[in-house]
């Protein structure tokens, strides 16, 4: 089993930055793929992020490229998302997930583990 723990979320004004952190525990491998997810108050999860731990190729939701950064600690277990550029728009909960099939991808239903979410809220 892998766990997942989000931290780094907090409240922020706009055009300012925050650096999420997601440390995986348990039975962990390079190969797995790790995600970054948000889902605001009354919508849908989406997708915002993705990295592969063994290939190191990167994935971007439009609404955050450019402005978002993905990255790993693999000797850390450990993924994080800077956001810079933060707009009232990125207000939501932050959650990390895990895929061991080691690819980049957006779909929600190919992570096989979620982490607890971390709210991020920016204000006007």
């Amino acid at each position: 089993q892998v766990q997942l723990v989000e931290s780094g979320g907090g409240l922020v004004q706009a055009g300012g930055s925050l650096r999420l952190s997601c440390a995986a525990s348990g039975r962990t491998f390079s190969s797995y793929a790790m995600g970054w997810f948000r889902q605001a108050p009354g919508k849908e999860r989406e997708f915002v992020a993705a990295i592969s731990w063994s290939g190191g190729s990167t994935y971007y939701a439009d609404s955050v490229k450019g402005r978002f950064t993905i990255s790993r600690d693999n000797a850390k277990n450990t993924v994080y998302l800077q956001m810079n550029s933060l707009k009232p728009e990125d207000t939501a909960v932050y959650y990390c997930a895990a895929d061991p099939g080691g690819v980049v991808v957006t779909t929600q239903s190919v992570y096989d583990y979620w982490g607890q979410g971390t709210q991020v809220t920016v204000s006007s």
